[in-house]
């Protein structure tokens, strides 16, 4: 014979197992398979017991990921235990290689300024400033702010190029990471110590200024691997070219350097790489005074050896940087540093771009460098994501040379773990659609919900009003009025029952009365916010929609930049609260 109570606890056992297998969200489908196998008896009875089942899988799912694992521990500790469920610390990463040939482990960030770091920049800056506290080693913030080509103009929407702001920008994203380095560098400060030994690979005969157009030398020589009539100059002719690049003779696009790397090499994108190229555009830190400007690979081939770096993390899709940094390295007869690599880190449905964002920034359709849409370092902080949390998630990626698909339920989940245990409980309701309660036995209602339910000691908010002449009218979400029908028997929380008398749509109102105040868990459980008494409540969503509704009115004495979590909505940061209206940026 099925007893209720071992059922009901089934039931939550089951269900609070499922939902920490599936981060947090429990299937209705695997637990009626669990409880059914636990007990033949369920099935012949399911149609009975399926409300039970719903209203407990309900309140599962509103609950967090952390107070589902303490309600599982507290109804069967060996179940949680069985799954070895425990919050996830830092995994190990490899050793350093050759650390004992090196005085000092010395790395370096390496941001180009064109923009706030986003989500996906945050991986190679964990990565360096984890290693460097590891070995007690030097960070250096190396700002890669050099203009590579003539497409680095404002006016053109695909060019990436310097913003004045992106260099502050960078710096609070390190110091919200809790990144400290040691130095300090700006590649466009370096100019003449590129042309320096730019000038003398010219000299020894290493390099040459080739003026072949960039399609013709694309199609005719790359391509072929033949030399192009450039190639076999004198230095002193390169010389004389290379005083016209720097004078204004060559114009834009007519004349670069480029090192003699051999036309003979297997991968056709490593045949005499350019190292310099002219750009007239203006630089936010040195205007004009200089016209030309090193690429990537050389730029780095000596600055890497000057600034005594010893360990570079690197994309696994920049190996071809590493070859063309030793060969560098070769001419001149400097010390190897070491590379160390990782795989491409993909994000589901979303393209992390700085110049995308920039773009969008332009044109009004994000709302600056905050908005949630540029995943950028200050929208995760506005939203209420906490460091750590992203410090650890990106960090247990490890340096894995496959490339991975970042799912940002893994971000969400730790921090859960650091923000559900202090995150007070109020009621907010999106979309209003108005109910009017009747037969009301009592002259005020009182509702007295925990500030957090995880932890009782926290006490309690005060919800009361008046009941005028047996009627009450609040407030309840319009997802939850949708699945409403005539006769519907439902608990306002932690308030009374209610059955649903009248529903009518044409005015968006529907009429209930009341039936009793005792808690009956086989009715749906809903939240709601008093019609005469509650705070205007926006809150800017993940996408850039903004969600409006109603919210308590103890919302007027939480401080700001605290984050709470809106029962049955999600956890969300108070940003501003003017004229009796809340604004919030969701946080998950």
């Amino acid at each position: 014979m099925l007893n209720r109570e071992a059922i009901e606890k089934s039931i939550w056992i089951e269900g609070l197992k499922n939902a920490i297998k599936f981060e947090g969200i429990a299937q209705r489908k695997a637990i009626i398979g669990k409880l059914i196998a636990l007990n033949g008896e369920i099935r012949l009875k399911l149609k009975n017991i399926m409300p039970l089942i719903d209203s407990i899988i309900e309140e599962i799912n509103n609950l967090s990921l952390n107070a589902q694992k303490e309600k599982l521990f507290s109804l069967a500790p060996s179940a949680l235990e069985k799954m070895k469920e425990k919050v996830e610390e830092f995994k190990t990463l490899p050793e350093l290689p050759n650390v004992e040939n090196y005085k000092k482990v010395v790395m370096r960030l390496a941001p180009y300024p064109s923009g706030a770091l986003h989500i996906g920049n945050a991986r190679m800056i964990i990565l360096n400033d984890e290693y460097v506290k590891r070995y007690n080693g030097e960070l250096i913030l190396f700002y890669d702010d050099t203009i590579g080509s003539s497409k680095a103009k404002r006016n053109d929407p695909k060019a990436k190029y310097i913003l004045p702001e992106a260099y502050d920008l960078i710096k609070e994203g390190l110091e919200w990471l809790g990144v400290k380095y040691n130095k300090e560098y700006y590649k466009s400060d370096r100019l003449e110590i590129y042309y320096k030994y730019c000038k003398q690979l010219l000299t020894e005969n290493n390099a040459y200024v080739c003026l072949c157009e960039a399609n013709d030398f694309r199609e005719n020589y790359k391509k072929t691997g033949k030399e192009c009539p450039h190639q076999n100059i004198t230095p002193e002719k390169n010389l004389e070219g290379w005083e016209k690049m720097l004078n204004g003779d060559y114009q834009e696009m007519t004349a670069v350097v480029r090192l003699k790397t051999g036309m003979d090499q297997k991968d056709p994108a490593l045949r005499d790489q350019i190292i310099m190229r002219i750009s007239d555009a203006e630089h936010p830190r040195v205007g004009t005074k200089y016209r030309v400007w090193p690429m990537l690979e050389f730029s780095w081939g000596i600055d890497d050896y000057l600034i005594g770096v010893t360990h570079i993390l690197r994309g696994s899709d920049l190996v071809k940087e590493d070859i063309i940094e030793k060969f560098i390295w070769d001419i001149f007869n400097w010390k190897y540093c070491e590379f160390l690599h990782y795989g491409r880190l993909n994000f589901q449905e979303k393209k992390l771009s700085k110049t995308l964002s920039r773009n969008a920034i332009l044109q009004g359709t994000y709302k600056g460098w905050y908005d949630p849409r540029t995943w950028s370092i200050q929208s995760l902080k506005k939203r209420g994501i906490k460091p750590q949390a992203l410090k650890v998630t990106l960090f247990n990626l490890g340096l894995s040379l496959s490339g991975i698909i970042f799912s940002d339920q893994w971000l969400y989940a730790k921090n859960s773990e650091l923000i559900d245990s202090i995150s007070n409980r109020y009621f907010f309701v999106n979309n209003p659609i108005s109910l009017i309660i009747e037969d009301i036995p009592f002259e005020e209602i009182k509702a007295e919900p925990l500030l957090l339910p995880t932890n009782p000691k926290k006490g309690k908010r005060l919800i009361r009003s008046k009941v005028i002449e047996g009627k009450l009218k609040v407030y309840i979400s319009k997802r939850d009025a949708g699945k409403l029908t005539q006769n519907n028997q439902i608990r306002l929380k932690d308030l009374f029952n209610i059955e649903i008398t009248e529903i009518l749509k044409s005015t968006n109102f529907i009429n209930a009365k009341f039936t009793s105040k005792e808690l009956d868990r086989t009715f749906k459980i809903i939240h709601w916010v008093l019609q005469e008494e509650n705070i205007r409540v926006k809150i800017l969503r993940i996408d850039g929609l903004v969600d409006e509704g109603y919210g308590e009115l103890n919302l007027l004495d939480i401080p700001m930049n605290k984050i709470i979590q809106f029962e049955r909505y999600g956890f969300v940061n108070p940003i501003e609260l003017k004229e009796n209206e809340l604004f919030c940026y969701f946080t998950q």
